[in-house]
């Protein structure tokens, strides 16, 4: 038997949506659109916009392994 739960950062996601009212598809747009490169400037910017510090460090942490696994 296989345990199919989605695990590390992309776990947050549901709860994201769910709280914050938007896709990820469009936090991860913000991410990408945003000129801060080190990965705490794009998280530091994502909670000044109301988010907390674990799901802003969720979205840059996959969005950023996503665009470097391309």
């Amino acid at each position: 038997m296989t345990d199919n739960a989605v695990k590390g950062p992309a776990s947050y996601f549901p709860f994201i949506e769910k709280k914050y009212g938007r896709p990820i598809a469009e936090w991860k747009g913000l991410v990408r659109s945003s000129p801060l490169t080190k990965h705490m400037e794009p998280v530091g910017w994502l909670k000044s916009d109301g988010l907390g510090h674990g799901h802003a460090n969720a979205l840059v942490a996959h969005t950023l392994a996503e665009d470097s696994a391309k």
